[in-house]
């Protein structure tokens, strides 16, 4: 398939109907940046079946409608056309027959894409498979964008597997493969979700087993129940009945006793009245002596509660007293203890003072000795950090000599394995290189085979040519004879019709006598107006109504002069040949003029179907009657026997012809396809060929490449095993040299020791110098202790003597209410009473619970 022209409307920036027609060889379309170049790659994209807007430069598939100017309305929908040659037949068999494929596609505005193949819609995967059976399709990398080569050099081979796909033209068989794994997936889907309903149905259908089982149980055991209830129901009414029974004779025996018990409640009732009379006075007199009764005992309560808190607060104003003597105890002794306290840690300070003045000179001492020892310690490190950084130089130069000595070794040993694996792997290539022999033969049997192909290609071309012109005579013949069947047809069609009409309404009955006539054509309604429905009756003698076949031997009246016996144009059976020789066919206007002429039992007619009777009955003609229609059907049908077999006959030669032609134009037709399908077997195998022949070459050439590369690193190889050996000599004899140098580990102990020594002199003037500052320390928090001591214990000596004030005052209160509080309690209850409340009185201030 080639592309022969390309209609664009609406589309981008063309919008109006352009067409670009693409003729053999190279078609280039030159202008200005702007002019829509790469709007007519991006339409051959989009009819291709590209669905990324961002491909087409817009930002939704919609714009790639027209959107209008300042001049220009935009347009509503968008249309491409693609016009592809199929002369050589290579489309899908489904679209195979036509030499010119068009396919459209065509966008409007919010309402998405539709497909047309040849003017019938497909879908948008039917587009996709037929352009990637081509080895072409909307990201092809045959149509080549911007930036695109430069995808290609820099792709993955993973990324570049898709050109390799379109060049081979199996891109379509990849889309067809990935629907029928997704077939088959949605299948195994299918599958499982079978198996799975159907262990849902047999456990459901185990479930229901053990239902019905439950079912036939449980009726079973309801009839059993039901049985069971229907006994004990039965029980129950006959016990039942038998308590009936018992409790209307108990009924009885209690309406008896009822009345005993009713007329004793009424001899009580009036005993009880009797005597309520007697009883409010009693009760007056109770309710008096009660109420003297309960003063008396709330008072008798009152004085015990009374006397019970007398002597709680006796107890509790004792307590107070030994509680305030206790406290006046304890506070003299924190007096006594604060005095005692205060003496001692004015000693204890001045001692402090003491020492701390000796301290300050003791410190002064110790600081000049820690310079001085820090002085001698700078001096060795210094020493010691000299010799070190000699030693530490040495050792590491001697081990950095010795790493590389062994990193040397390790290389030597390496690039002589790399050298042995060259050495096999040229000898590997050597072997599996292509011999140039074969290579020579495939290439000659890819030239014959070219040749071949050639060959069946014009043959192809002129058998094609062949069956085009036998088809080409084929339709013509097949018209010709269409048109023959199409006559045959409605002749056919038309006979079968009226064939229809005459057939009998039901065969059972008598045939009536018209079935039997043959009227000349155009004397049907004649006869239909002669005869009326005298010809709907047969010739039958069972029936009831019939023609009887009569002979007479006295000769009939003679018809008039004018009138023609409707005889002559009619063959009828014999019955009816009497009444035909009696009517006679006549002109219309010659009716009523040779009317008054007729005998009896004579009738004429005209053609039309007027009739005039012997007696002076007269009818105008006023339509065709049925007897009439069914004999000019009658007459159709045998004109349309006669001409169907002309048809026929005539039609025998075209339908023969046809089939000669068609039968050439199928042999021609075959021998095409023959050619063709040789010609794609040896394009196969030459396609075959050729796929040998580039993977025989390329493994030459990736055999001579690795082989030459494989040189090139062993010569490389090579030099770096020599530079190798070089430098292990060199560093071997480095190390010889450093061996016999100065050795400097016994100034390196010396100046060691010597640090340490001085270290140790720092650190114990060091020490004696932070024992001295701390025990400075130690007194400074011990004097602002001391000081912190004598203010506290000053405030604690001064608390205390307050604290005794005021518990002396408090403790004179109590002591007289305590002296007369006992003398109360030894009186009885209403003395002590008077007593307490005398107490109350006098001693206003002191605090009593109150007496209920």
């Amino acid at each position: 398939m080639r592309i022969s022209r390309l209609r664009l409307l609406g589309f981008k920036s063309f919008v109006e109907p352009m067409e670009l027609v693409i003729e053999p060889g190279l078609t280039g379309v030159v202008g200005p940046n702007g002019c829509g170049k790469s709007n007519l790659l991006e339409a051959l994209r989009w009819v291709m079946g590209e669905t990324s807007h961002k491909s087409m430069r817009a930002a939704a598939m919609d714009d790639v409608i027209f959107s209008g100017t300042s001049t220009r309305p935009q347009r509503a929908s968008a249309e491409v056309t693609m016009f592809l040659d199929n002369t050589d037949r290579q489309a899908p068999a489904e679209y195979n027959g036509s030499d010119v494929l068009e396919i459209t596609r065509r966008i409007e505005r919010d309402a998405g894409s539709a497909y047309r193949i040849n003017g019938r819609e497909v879908r948008a995967r039917d587009v996709k498979v037929l352009f990637e059976d081509a080895a072409t399709g909307a990201r092809s990398p045959a149509l080549v964008r911007q930036g695109q080569i430069g995808e290609i050099v820099n792709a993955k081979p993973e990324q570049r597997r898709r050109i390799l796909e379109d060049a081979a033209g199996i891109a379509g068989l990849h889309t067809r493969r990935h629907e029928a794994e997704l077939r088959l997936k949605a299948a195994e889907g299918n599958m499982e979700r079978l198996s799975d309903v159907l262990g849902q149905l047999q456990s459901q259908a185990e479930s229901l087993k053990r239902q019905a089982r439950q079912a036939r149980r449980y009726k079973d055991i309801s009839g059993e129940i039901r049985s069971a209830e229907a006994l004990l129901l039965h029980l129950s009414w006959q016990e039942a009945q038998t308590s009936v029974a018992t409790e209307e004779h108990n009924l009885t025996d209690a309406m008896a006793r009822l009345g005993t018990a009713t007329e004793a409640e009424s001899k009580a009732f009036n005993d009880e009245v009797r005597l309520a009379e007697s009883l409010p006075p009693l009760r007056q007199a109770e309710a008096e002596k009660a109420a003297i009764l309960a003063r008396f005992k709330i008072e008798q309560d009152n004085l015990d509660r009374e006397a019970e808190r007398a002597a709680s607060r006796s107890k509790e104003l004792e307590a107070r007293v030994k509680q305030l003597e206790t406290d006046i105890a304890r506070e003299t002794g924190f007096i006594t203890e604060a005095k005692d306290t205060l003496v001692r840690l004015d000693a204890d300070l001045a001692a402090i003072h003491e020492a701390e003045s000796n301290a300050v000179v003791e410190e002064d001492n110790a600081r000049k000795d820690v310079a001085a020892a820090e002085e001698k310690r700078i001096a060795t490190d210094a020493h010691f950090a000299e010799i070190t950084h000699k030693a530490a130089d040495a050792r590491a130069k001697l081990r950095s000599l010795e790493t590389a000595l062994g990193e040397r070794k390790d290389i030597v040993q390496r690039i002589t394995k790399q050298l042995l694996t060259l050495d096999t792997q040229i000898r590997e290539i050597t072997e599996k290189a292509p011999d140039a022999e074969r290579i020579a033969a495939v290439s000659e049997r890819g030239h014959e085979l070219a040749q071949e192909i050639t060959e069946i290609e014009a043959q192809a071309v002129a058998a094609e040519e062949a069956s085009k012109t036998a088809q080409m005579d084929a339709r013509a013949r097949r018209d010709d004879a269409a048109r023959v069947r199409l006559a045959a047809n409605a002749f056919s069609t038309e006979r079968e019709t009226i064939a229809k009409l005459l057939a009998p309404a039901n065969d059972g009955d008598f045939p009536p006598v018209v079935d039997d006539i043959r009227i000349s054509p155009g004397y049907e309604t004649a006869l239909g107006a002669a005869l009326g429905d005298d010809l709907e009756a047969p010739i039958t003698p069972e029936a009831s109504i019939h023609w009887r076949r009569m002979e007479v031997s006295i000769e009939d009246q003679a018809l008039p002069a004018d009138a023609e016996p409707l005889v002559m144009h009619a063959e009828a059976p014999p019955e009816l040949a009497r009444r035909l020789r009696q009517i006679g066919v006549v002109a219309r206007a010659d009716g009523a003029r040779l009317q008054p002429h007729l005998k009896p039992g004579q009738r004429l007619v005209s053609r039309e179907g007027d009739l005039w009777r012997w007696d002076g009955f007269v009818a105008a003609a006023d339509g065709v009657t049925p007897a009439a229609q069914r004999l000019a059907h009658k007459n159709r049908l045998l004109e349309l026997d006669r001409k169907a077999a002309e048809v026929l006959a005539a039609a025998k030669e075209t339908i023969d012809a046809e089939r000669a032609a068609a039968d050439i134009a199928t042999k021609a037709d075959a021998e095409e396809r023959r050619l063709r399908q040789l010609w794609r077997e040896k394009q196969t195998e030459l396609a075959q060929i050729r796929q040998q022949l580039t993977v025989m070459e390329k493994s030459a050439r990736e055999s001579e490449t690795r082989l030459a590369a494989v040189a090139a690193q062993r010569g490389r190889a090579d030099e770096d095993l020599t530079a190798a050996q070089a430098r292990h000599v060199e560093i071997e004899a480095h190390i010889v040299t450093m061996s016999q140098g100065e050795d400097l580990e016994p100034q390196l102990k010396a100046a060691q020791a010597d640090a340490e020594a001085a270290r140790k002199r720092v650190a114990e003037a060091r020490v004696a110098l932070g024992g001295i500052e701390r025990d400075r320390q130690i007194r400074a928090e011990r004097i602002r202790h001391a000081n912190a001591e004598i203010t506290r214990w000053k405030g604690r000596q001064a608390s205390a003597e307050d604290q005794l004030t005021n518990l002396q005052g408090r403790l004179a209160k109590p002591r007289p209410s305590l002296r007369h509080l006992p003398a109360c309690r030894r009186r009885s209850p209403p003395s002590a009473k008077r007593c307490f409340l005398n107490f109350r009185a006098s001693r206003p201030n002191v605090r009593m619970r109150p007496m209920h």
